[in-house]
């Protein structure tokens, strides 16, 4: 007798899947790059500028994944519109590179964001160094946030909403703060130093990367003809609003130059009203917004390796949904484990953006651009949202991939020709699946 497969259900609400895009792109990024980003641009306008331009980026790749995600709204995201694109090869390749490369590193890199900050919390509040290194914050989130999405996909959606609502909260009250001290003084308005234009526009978009994932959980949100694309462009549009009101608070309270120079962004902003508590408050804002970047990372990923298992049989274990818990327990299971893996052998985030950045970047450009030969290769598929603006918005964002990609080779290309063997390495994998089907 076979056993029984449980299939996902839709039980995600159109809040769910909005909480769950903002929740993933606000992570510790927007404190981390704000100061990087104001090196790049002349002037309050320019840096305000720059900023609305990588909202405008992002919402055409999140338009062009609304498109694909309600024509074809099955668990896998990318994975299901690369294979029906170009065939079954290119989404084994990115089902592979996110299994092993990118969804555990991109988990690692937010957790070990929130252990830098617990740690300094903890060394607040023993007045001492804690005996606990990043490391052990690191492993425990991942583990405690995987088991939570084990346990069944509603706890794992709530605990995305309550991280969502908390981070979004934390963040206006850093703005109000910055508007209620003092305003920065007319001197601090040019930087000391300045960064290429170029990779400022990188800084940006990496702060607003996560707006994709909403398409790898498709099967699971309720009126996915109307929901999808209302999730997706809610989820950019509300990361855009408060990016700006983050980015006009720190030169309200900083200054152009004061924000360019600063190392602590927020606590700086926050200590012009609470100079006392500034560093506890906001260290405590950016553990929750890592948190929330890492369970949106295990809830989504999971999917990616689900839909893997799903079609390849050497990954057949993965492709299972619990019948009783109602979750991919076997491919949240493993991927927590390489994300454990990576943080025990890192030992630190430093690289990692710039490790994945080429890799990524390149399946945008090859799913947006399947956006075109979808179009034309299957006409007669329903679309319930199709994109604006056709075919200038995809083809405009798959120009900013290109420009992206071109960045991250041009920077470290060494970095970019290892994540380029390991995409390669996939292709035999590949080979020996489809024997093995």
């Amino acid at each position: 007798m076979s056993p029984v497969v449980s299939l996902p259900t839709r039980s995600l609400s159109l809040f769910d899947a909005t909480s769950l895009i903002v929740g993933i792109i606000v992570g510790a990024g927007i404190y981390q790059m704000a100061p990087d980003v104001a090196k790049g641009v002349d002037g309050v306008w320019g840096l305000l500028g720059i900023w609305v331009l990588g909202g405008l980026l992002s919402l055409c790749g999140a338009l062009c994944y609304a498109e694909l995600a309600t024509a074809y709204p099955e668990q896998g995201g990318d994975y299901v519109y690369l294979n029906r694109a170009y065939g079954n090869w290119a989404g084994f390749l990115f089902g592979w590179v996110q299994l092993v490369v990118v969804r555990p590193g991109d988990i690692a890199v937010m957790a070990f964001a929130f252990a830098t900050y617990a740690g300094a919390i903890a060394d607040a509040a023993t007045g001492g160094a804690s005996p606990v290194g990043p490391s052990v914050y690191a492993v425990i989130a991942v583990v405690v946030l995987t088991a939570i999405n084990v346990i069944g996909v509603r706890q794992g959606a709530w605990t995305q909403n309550l991280l969502t609502v908390a981070k979004t909260a934390g963040l206006l009250l850093i703005v109000a703060a910055a508007f209620a001290g003092t305003t920065a003084p007319a001197t601090a308005g040019v930087p000391a130093d300045t960064v290429p234009f170029g990779l400022a526009l990188i800084f940006v978009l990496f702060t607003y990367g996560g707006w994709n994932e909403m398409a790898y959980v498709a099967a699971e949100v309720r009126d996915p003809d109307r929901n999808i694309g209302r999730a997706l462009v809610l989820g950019t549009l509300a990361v855009t609003v408060l990016y700006l009101l983050a980015n006009g608070a720190f030169l309200v309270a900083l200054g152009h130059g004061g924000m360019a120079a600063s190392t602590a962004v927020a606590t700086d902003t926050v200590a012009a009203v609470l100079p006392e508590a500034a560093a506890v408050l906001v260290s405590a804002l950016i553990c929750v917004s890592a948190l929330g970047a890492v369970n949106g990372l295990v809830f989504t990923g999971a999917r990616i390796s689900y839909a893997l298992g799903r079609d390849h049989h050497p990954f057949a274990r993965l492709g299972r949904w619990h019948p009783r818990l109602g979750t991919p327990v076997a491919a949240l299971v493993v991927q927590g484990a390489i994300a454990v893996a990576l943080i025990v052998a890192l030992g630190s985030f430093t690289g990692a953006v710039l490790y994945t950045a080429a890799a990524v970047y390149g399946f945008y450009l090859a799913t947006t651009l399947a956006v075109i030969v979808l179009r034309r290769k299957d006409p007669q598929r329903p679309r319930a949202f199709r994109v604006p603006g056709y075919p200038v918005t995809p083809l405009v964002f798959a120009a900013t991939c290109v420009l992206l990609i071109w960045s991250a080779i041009d920077y470290k290309p060494a970095i970019s020709l290892a994540t380029a063997g390991l995409v390669l390495l996939g292709l035999p994998v590949w080979w020996w699946s489809r024997r093995h089907r």
